[in-house]
Parts: C-alpha cells; structure tokens; sequence
C-alpha cells in the first residue's frame, strides 16, 4: 500500500527496503548516495591540524567495481517505483557523479539537466595541490523520454527575479544554527543546505507530491517536503542519522497550505533574487510586506512570489500591477518590520550581500 510509505521514515538497509515499496509509488526521488571519495590516509591543515573530512564507513567500498554495481542496484529500484512520469535527482562530486550518470543514462532514465551547485563557501583546498573544489553536480532527469515531468517553470523564474533560472546555482554550504552538532561535532559529514532542497522541490514537484530520499542521513529532504506540503519517505541505514532525521521532523512546521501555490507555467545591484532571502530563511513565507504608508499588502509564497488580493507574481510585477505602471522595483516599494522598525525590504537584501 501506497500509504505506507507516506510521510514515514525506516532504518533499514536502502536496497532491501526499496524492494519493499510498490512499483510507481513515487512522483520524485532526490538521492544524495556515497560519494566513494577513496581517501588515502588523513587529511591535514598546514599547521597539522586534522581536517573534518568524510570518512565514514558508509562511503567506502573496495572498487569502483564493486560501487557500480551499488549504484546500478539502487538506481534500478528507484526507476520501477518511480510513477511513469516521475524524475529523479542525484547529486554527487567529481568522485562519484560520472560513473553515476553513465548508470542513469544505461537504465533508461532521460537526463534533462545537469546543475552545478556553487558553493559560496566552500572548504578550502588546505595543501594548495589542486584547485578548491568549489562545487558539486546535480544530475535531474526523467523515468523515460516520454515522461510528463514536473516542472514549475514560472515559479522557478520568479525566484530568481524574473529571469529563467540557469543550471549554475549559487548557494551556501550547510553552516551555523543550521548545521547540526553534537558536542561541537558535525553530526552528519556531507549535510545538504535546506535552500539547496526547497529548490529542488519547488522545481520538479507540486503540493501532495510523493517524495522519496533513499539515502536520509540527517533529514533535510524530509524536513523540506514536509515544510513544502509534500508527502515525504526516507531510507537511511545509521541508526544515528535516523535518529536525528526523526526529531527533526518532529520540530518541523509546514508552511500553511495557502502559501504553497505555486505560478502555472504561462538590474544594476548585485545579483540577490527576492526568491534567495526566502530560501535562506531570511524572510519567511508567510510575512506581510507593505507599501511605505501601509496601506497596501502583500503575503509571501513559499516560491518567492507574493500575492495582493487577486494579484499575484514577483515582488516587481505585483508592485506594478497596482501603480498601473510598466515596472516598479519591488525591492524599494515593499517595505517590512524588522525588530519594531519599518525598513524597505532592499535592507534585507543589502545585509545579505554584506554578509557575503
């Protein structure tokens, strides 16, 4: 039964508990598998200090034989629960990535996109013998060719301040209050962003959607399906991860249902879309904007987008919309409280860009 599987998380062994779930359960599939980084020894600061690297048992295998054969496995079952016009998502580093998407192209899967993720604060390269690995790669492709799949262009666009979003997604790593500890220790080695995840839901799935992570660790595609209004399901083998996967979806809120509508598919300052403050969780779907007398209101999406009475649409067009004019800048005709005090949202843009 597909119910089952709906917003629940399992212990278990990936493959033997994907073999458990009903062929076309799935309307998206996010994998976040072992990279097989194959490091030698101990990494090491110049000061000698011991860099905080993946090490774990999980991402070691004894040859990329013996990984391809992993990776074709679980791909193979995540295609057959995949409904016929579902997608997956996998992401990897320059380790793994390849050997990946040759196993996705063999099995049938259609690639739509690769999308580089650019992290804005990456870990140094700290023996200055390579270039800092700055990125990692997202593979997006369908069940089939012929699969309808998902995607919500508009909101995408809207995001992103009007412009179509490209495949080159700035973005930082997992870090502060966000980034979870234990005794001052990264409980989980390779964290993925919550932004990172909300764009990837947003993209390709819409509100109810069944969305599947067979590799859980820590939580975070569960945490944002559930935030999203989506229906989530997770597989991770570590009882730890599990664990910590569990009480944070216990803490997790959704957003209300009415804010997650997403737009039907119909530039001087630094490039800082409306879309990335949401993302970030710098200003939460949900809050009220207003114009600089307060007459006017709007409530942010969880896309970005805003929504005034009947109008809806980027912080720009809404503010045209209601001035009757061509274009408006949105980022100096709404305005929000901010800790008592009224500041046009731009103010919350210009912290960011400080901030980086």
């Amino acid at each position: 039964m597909t119910t089952d599987f709906k917003n629940k998380i399992i212990n278990g062994n990936s493959l033997e508990e994907l073999k458990k779930i009903p062929s076309e359960t799935f309307d998206l599939v996010f994998a976040d598998p072992p990279y097989n980084l194959q490091l030698k020894g101990v990494l090491t600061r110049p000061d000698r200090s011991k860099v905080s690297a993946v090490n774990d048992k999980w991402d070691h295998f004894e040859n990329f034989k013996k990984y391809d054969e992993f990776t074709y496995a679980w791909l193979a079952e995540c295609k057959r629960i995949l409904k016929k016009d579902g997608a997956i998502w996998v992401i990897g580093s320059y380790h793994n990535i390849f050997r990946v998407g040759t196993a996705i192209q063999n099995l049938g899967f259609w690639i739509l996109n690769d999308v580089i993720w650019n992290k804005n604060n990456p870990m140094p390269n700290f023996r200055g013998t390579r270039f800092t690995n700055a990125h990692e790669t997202l593979i997006w492709a369908s069940k089939s060719e012929k699969s309808k799949y998902t995607f919500n262009y508009q909101s995408l666009k809207c995001l992103n301040d009007d412009l179509q979003m490209r495949s080159n997604w700035n973005l930082p790593i997992c870090s502060g209050s966000e980034r979870l500890k234990r005794n001052g220790k990264k409980i989980h080695s390779t964290q993925k962003p919550e932004s990172l995840l909300h764009r990837v839901l947003l993209a390709s799935s819409n509100k109810n959607d069944m969305i599947l992570d067979p590799f859980l660790g820590s939580g975070t595609t569960a945490t944002v399906a559930k935030k999203l209004g989506r229906n989530y399901c997770g597989i991770e083998k570590e009882k730890s991860y599990f664990k910590v996967a569990e009480q944070r979806l216990k803490n997790t809120k959704p957003i209300e249902n009415e804010l997650l509508d997403t737009l039907k598919n119909n530039r001087s300052k630094p490039r800082i879309p409306f879309g990335s403050l949401v993302e970030l969780g710098i200003i939460k779907p949900g809050t009220s904007i207003f114009d600089n007398k307060k007459k006017i209101s709007a409530r942010i999406m969880a896309d970005g987008s805003i929504k005034h009475e009947q109008t809806e649409g980027s912080i720009h067009k809404v503010a045209a919309t209601i001035l009757g004019a061509e274009s408006c800048n949105g980022w100096t005709y709404w305005h929000c409280d901010i800790n008592g005090r009224t500041h046009p949202i731009d103010y919350l843009r210009q912290r960011l860009i400080a901030k980086n």
